[in-house]
């Protein structure tokens, strides 16, 4: 088998492209580079791309757009290109407000959109189109002859589920340390570290892909990659300065640093994002470490596009909205504010999109398999993906060839649920039942493909006996 990989820049501008975000103010500073890595595996029967994009989300205009030109580059399939965001929150490409998305709404909205919403300008948006494409390229230009290692290691002290059982019955995102209503987790982690490292026939470490479920919002200050440039740090200070390390984001739509059961200041800032990065880093290195080598095949992709309706906001509570959104944003309530603004852009983009695609995706490389969807997946729906898969290494992506928002388990929406995720926005909007579908479509894709075997140490020699230097009998003077 050839493997190839080839990384690019994509550092927003500090004036420009990096506008407000949910959780943080527009950065004065670059911390560190935000990039491309693309990793391209060929068994000489098919070839597929995995990207990981140091971005909050992903465009779906700017995959499809990506695939085709990457199609006439290099003749690599759309069906064979994965495109996964990061989700930092401190990169760019902050929530699914794009250039022209609400050309067809109101006055008042495209006001609300492009004004008052993080909305990427649409140079930018081109730009990290080409350097996708040029990644891509890049990776498939380098392909050399090569040897794969798969394995998975365990990193389950970095990450905590957000979501609590609260004591009024309820379900509460990110309640805040030391809330006296906790009663327990609402949902679990996933501890599995997905790795899977090549190495050229002259033993060079190329690159990897790693795949871990934590939100990128450990903060380190100004635009970053967030833990992930230290997950790459940590991996080329050991395995080859110059190797890439694809990051492909797992299921962790109700995950992240942040251990809301521990006293003391929130996890955020360089310290977290050390911790998680050097942590998980550590664990790659450890997998690497152990994995043998040798061919991983076949090599193949399948995929599936979901057809599935937004929930639909009652037309009063509408009307309600537009009054609260017309008011000042500095005055009274700015969260009541910030979700009326995203519920009328929602109502704008059911006029205009009342069905939504959702796309997913299955990338086999011999005995793994990386199961992408554009959804903020809770873990608990990953762990179901990964329960139904025949593969020994099943790699669950979110944030892949798109951005649906949350699609949280359907009693989630019941009486003892509730938080963020489940709030009706122009984010998180799809049918309670979305989060299902992606998981039986997935285990689908899954199922319809066959593991490849893997690779077994080289043949030794037979027994010719044991060593007269290990079998002396005891001696006593």
């Amino acid at each position: 088998m050839k493997a190839g990989f080839a990384e690019r820049d994509i550092t927003p501008d500090l004036t420009t492209d990096r506008p407000e975000g949910i959780a943080y103010p527009r950065p004065a500073t670059v911390h560190d580079p935000c990039k491309v890595r693309a990793a391209v595996f060929d068994d000489g029967h098919c070839r597929v791309a995995l990207v990981g994009c140091d971005l909050e989300s992903m465009l779906r205009s700017v995959v499809l757009a990506a695939r085709a030109e990457i199609e006439a580059a290099c003749a690599i399939p759309p069906e064979c290109v994965l495109i996964c965001g990061s989700h930092s929150h401190s990169a760019a490409f902050a929530s699914i407000v794009e250039p022209g998305l609400f050309d067809h709404a109101s006055e008042f909205v495209r006001h609300l959109a492009y004004d008052l919403s993080a909305c990427p300008s649409q140079s930018y948006v081109d730009f990290v189109r080409r350097q996708i494409v040029s990644a891509v390229v890049g990776a498939d230009r380098n392909k050399t002859d090569a040897v794969c290692a798969v394995g998975a290691g365990q990193e389950g002290t970095v990450t905590f589920n957000r979501r609590f059982r609260m004591r009024d019955g309820r379900t509460a995102t990110n309640p805040g340390k030391g809330n006296p209503g906790i009663v327990s987790p609402a949902g679990p982690i996933d501890p599995d570290v997905g790795v899977l490292g090549a190495w050229d026939t002259a033993g060079r470490f190329l690159g990897c892909l790693v795949n871990f479920g934590c939100h990128g919002t450990t903060a380190p200050g100004g635009i970053s990659a967030d833990w992930v440039y230290y997950l790459e740090r940590t991996v080329r200070g050991t395995m080859d300065a110059d190797a890439v390390v694809v990051f492909l984001t797992g299921a962790c739509g109700d995950v992240t640093q942040a251990d809301y059961l521990r006293p003391g200041k929130l996890e955020l800032g360089e310290r977290a994002a050390r911790r998680v990065g050097q942590c998980v880093g550590a664990e790659v290195l450890k997998v690497l470490a152990k994995a043998e080598p040798g061919a991983l095949t076949p090599i193949a992709a399948r995929r599936e596009v979901l057809r599935i309706k937004r929930r639909v906001p009652n037309p009063a509570r509408v009307k309600r909205a537009e009054a609260i959104a017309r008011r000042d944003p500095t005055e009274g309530d700015r969260t009541e504010w910030v979700f009326a603004k995203k519920l009328l852009m929602l109502d704008a983009l059911i006029a205009k999109e009342p069905v939504v695609d959702v796309e997913a995706q299955a990338i086999q490389v011999g005995p793994a398999v990386f199961l992408g969807s554009p959804a903020e997946l809770f873990c608990r729906h990953g762990l179901e993906i990964k329960a139904g898969s025949p593969f020994p290494f099943t790699f669950v992506v979110e944030m892949a060839n798109g951005c649906v928002g949350y699609t949280p388990p359907e009693d989630e929406f019941g009486a003892h649920g509730g938080g963020l995720e489940t709030r009706l926005s122009d984010y998180s909007n799809l049918g309670p039942t979305a989060g299902r579908q992606i998981v039986e479509a997935s285990r689908r894709l899954a199922q319809g493909l066959t593991p490849g075997r893997m690779p077994e140490p080289e043949d030794v020699p037979p027994f010719r006996g044991p060593s007269a230097y290990g079998t002396a009998p005891p001696e006593l003077e």
